[in-house]
């Protein structure tokens, strides 16, 4: 690969994702407010390591895909929202943990802080339309990053018991079919499928562990969001199953994913202050 690292990868496609998406999509995305949302995840990021003595450097990588994924899926009329999602972000690393293992999805968690804890945050779950050459640009980069993590049996679980359950509340409403693929062709569910939920370092360690959880997330997911008409039911999926990971784990040991040098796959040793695949999407 041309990059040392997978990760450059990721940060190199979810700033293409920025530039496309203000391209092509016109969103209301304030400059300024990616600025704040890089200053302070990686600020955030230097302060704690050096607080807690987890890390010798900053991880700059680590930061940077959080502020991207923030810029990507969090919108605020503030730029002290934007601080406190990106602040809690990073901190949800060094303070959600068990052993060296952080179980939340930290710009997942930095947006369900803000749309928690302020009234001017919100998120866009249609912003990415429905065209489908954004879904193969999606499955395109995602695909590369899975491809090199080994986390493709995550994405499998969800899009399959996702579209699975749409299809059988589908049959039983009898609506036509046009109406299923409306709500599958999401370029904001794909995000979330690809580059969220296949975090390897926040996710189950174990194989049978991440189909569970990822099936689990698609199942909650169904019912936020057509019982009680969550339209950001993923983000609030994902992170009120974030401790099941725990749990997982638990039953199912295997050694943690650790990002080894020259390697995406290796699941060796594993490393402090833990690098997330922001995946976005949460987006969506």
């Amino acid at each position: 690969m041309l990059l040392k690292d997978i990760r450059d990868y990721q940060i190199l496609f979810l700033g293409l994702f920025l530039v496309l998406g203000i391209g092509t999509r016109d969103w209301t995305l304030r400059p300024e407010l990616i600025g704040v949302a890089i200053a302070s995840c990686v600020s955030t990021q230097w302060i704690l390591s050096f607080v807690t003595s987890q890390e010798q450097k900053i991880n700059l990588r680590s930061a940077l895909i959080s502020a991207l994924g923030l810029s990507l899926l969090l919108r605020a009329d503030h730029w002290t929202t934007m601080v406190l999602a990106a602040v809690s972000a990073i901190a949800s690393k060094f303070f959600f943990k068990v052993g060296d293992k952080h179980f939340f999805n930290p710009a997942n968690f930095g947006i369900i802080s803000a749309l928690i804890l302020t009234s001017d945050a919100w998120v866009s779950p249609g912003q990415w339309g429905e065209e489908w050459w954004y879904g193969l640009v999606f499955a395109g980069t995602g695909g590369l990053i899975l491809q090199q993590v080994g986390r493709w049996d995550t994405t499998a679980a969800f899009l399959g018991s996702y579209s699975l359950l749409e299809a059988i509340r589908n049959l039983y409403l009898g609506w036509t079919w046009d109406v299923y693929w409306h709500r599958l062709m999401s370029g904001s569910l794909l995000l979330f499928a690809l580059f969220m939920v296949t975090d390897p370092r926040s996710i189950p360690n174990a194989k049978i562990g991440r189909i569970i959880w990822a099936i689990c997330i698609a199942s909650l997911t169904f019912i936020l969001r057509n019982y009680f008409f969550i339209p950001t039911a993923v983000f609030w999926s994902l992170f009120a199953l974030a401790p099941l990971t725990l749990l997982l784990d638990w039953l199912w040991s295997s050694p943690r994913f650790s990002w080894v040098a020259g390697k995406g796959k290796g699941a060796g040793s594993s490393e402090q202050g833990g690098e997330e695949l922001m995946t976005i999407n949460s987006a969506l």
